[in-house]
């Protein structure tokens, strides 16, 4: 029978095992033994301020060994931590502190105005450390708290316990065979349940977790090389791409990148594949209630496997497919919701049990509201969110699959697509495109054209973007494109233009009306 563990724990055997082990940011860098030094002084310093087990402490930080210190401090005490993304806007950032209800925040000298009053500095925490208490903590005591993204309604905080991340850190160390010697990179911020799987695999490990801090693709390219980084979780191709399209990438500087872990349609992985010749790139399937992973490919899959699922669950996790209707579990090859349960789920939803109860059912299951399916070797694959499906003039279309085919196109970087308000069909597709850079002169009008033509080639007309439009920045949620906002920009668009029904769309060409 597993044995789960706790935050504090998996830290004291990795400073035990890998002492001169670390974790290294772009400009500091600390190993295992000092950041459990650096942990007990937040401990002591939270503690003298009154913070005892139970309490949340807000953490307005950058990523940076400020945040794993104060994410392992405040655990320390049986508090929970709360970070916060650090680019939130002031009004976003007073409602998660309201919800929240900390018993203390501390943020970044030039993040207090954000923070709010009273809000504190690490420095300030610190200078006030005396003897803090030894705390049981226990695996079933909450660990952290992680706010949902909050890509169409306001953000919800999900409430993990220290056994659940313990596990889902040591299932990494299985699943990507990692070992002490591994460099574990990623650019996923710490208040983002990326960035704290990685810090739980890499103490499960025992080996140095990189991180890049503030994400540029310069800086995360350059880390790449000079940390000799060994396995990869950049996750999302809004990030990944631009590392790709540095103009000194060469897969010949970064011979120790063994293994990459990316999500993303079929075609965009099998690209994304093809441009790292000496590396297996691998996909994953979760979210932030499933503290950040509940399956992951398998470095033995053939290579259609690993770019078209995203393998199978992770040890101590079950996942189905349910028909969102019915509830009749899915065969093979249908699609159905993705329901999971198991050692890494979320305990609840903070100050929320009506939603809560309404998410996880009797059994234990998490509805989680996304689309998937799962192949006769029960490996699972992403289709869409349930709320991210079109209905063109009552066919149902999955924005996933669109965007599948716009990837394949040379001149697609990042692509989104969402519904646009439609009198003759109800809605139809539209695309938000980034161009990849070799493209970024080219006539946009014609371009557009040449787009649509190719979803022609190989999706019924009802499927295909009746709108293409040209992006160079997005609305980002945490890592996620803000589909609501774009959402709302084309019908406002399309209002502004005295447009209600869309071109018409044929194999050959577009007419109008």
């Amino acid at each position: 029978m597993r044995v789960l563990r706790t935050l504090p724990g998996l830290l004291d055997d990795a400073v035990a095992r890998s002492p001169a082990r670390e974790v290294a940011f772009p400009f500091e860098r600390a190993t295992w033994p000092a950041v459990r030094d650096a942990a007990r002084s937040w401990a002591a310093g939270l503690h003298a301020r009154g913070v005892g087990p139970g309490d949340r402490v807000l953490l307005v930080l950058p990523s940076g060994l400020d945040a794993v210190a104060g994410i392992v401090g405040a655990s320390m005490l049986g508090a929970i931590p709360t970070p916060l993304n650090p680019r939130g806007t002031p009004d976003e950032t007073a409602w998660l502190r309201g919800d929240a209800d900390p018993a203390a925040v501390v943020a970044s000298p030039e993040l207090l105005s954000l923070a709010g009053p009273g809000a504190v500095t690490p420095d300030e925490v610190v200078s006030d450390a005396g003897d803090a208490p030894e705390v049981a903590v226990a695996p079933d005591d909450p660990m952290i708290l992680l706010y949902t993204s909050g890509t169409t309604s306001r953000p919800r905080g999900c409430v993990h316990t220290h056994g659940a991340y313990a596990a889902l850190g040591e299932n990494l160390v299985e699943r990507l065979r990692l070992t002490p010697d591994d460099r574990f990179w990623t650019p996923l911020p710490l208040h983002h349940c990326g960035g704290i799987d990685l810090l739980t695999g890499s103490l499960a490990a025992g080996c140095t977790l990189v991180h890049v801090g503030a994400f540029t693709p310069d800086v995360a390219w350059r880390q790449l090389v000079e940390e000799r980084a060994s396995v990869a979780f950049p996750a999302f191709d809004t990030i990944w791409l631009p590392v790709l399209d540095h103009p000194a990438y060469d897969p010949a500087l970064v011979p120790d990148l063994r293994t990459v872990i990316n999500v993303g349609p079929a075609e965009r992985m099998a690209a994304m594949q093809a441009r790292m010749p000496g590396t297996t790139q691998i996909s994953c399937l979760g979210g932030t209630e499933s503290a950040g992973f509940c399956c992951v490919g398998s470095l033995d899959d053939p290579p259609e496997a690993r770019a078209g699922t995203s393998g199978v669950p992770l040890r101590d996790m079950e996942a189905t497919v349910r028909d969102p209707a019915t509830g009749r579990e899915c065969g093979p090859g249908e699609v159905g919701e993705f329901l999971h349960r198991g050692v890494s789920r979320m305990a609840y939803y903070h100050g929320d049990p009506e939603t809560t109860a309404e998410r996880i059912d009797a059994e234990g299951w998490f509805h989680t509201g996304d689309l998937v399916r799962r192949d006769g070797a029960g490996r699972f694959t992403f289709v869409s969110r349930l709320k991210d499906m079109l209905k063109v003039g009552g066919e149902n279309v999955a924005a996933a699959e669109v965007e599948g085919r716009l990837a394949e196109h040379p001149a697609v970087g990042v692509v989104a697509v969402v519904s646009a308000p439609d009198a003759r069909l109800g809605e139809v597709a539209a695309a938000f495109v980034e161009l990849t850079p070799a493209f970024r002169d080219a006539d946009r009008e014609a371009l557009g054209r040449e787009l649509v033509d190719h979803c022609l080639a190989a999706l019924a007309t009802f499927k295909a973007p009746r709108w293409v439009e040209f992006v160079d920045a997005w609305p980002m949620s945490g890592t996620k494109v803000q589909k609501g906002v774009l959402r709302e920009r084309i019908a406002a668009d399309l209002a502004a233009r005295g447009i209600t029904e869309a071109p018409r769309l044929s194999r050959r060409h577009l007419t109008a009306g």
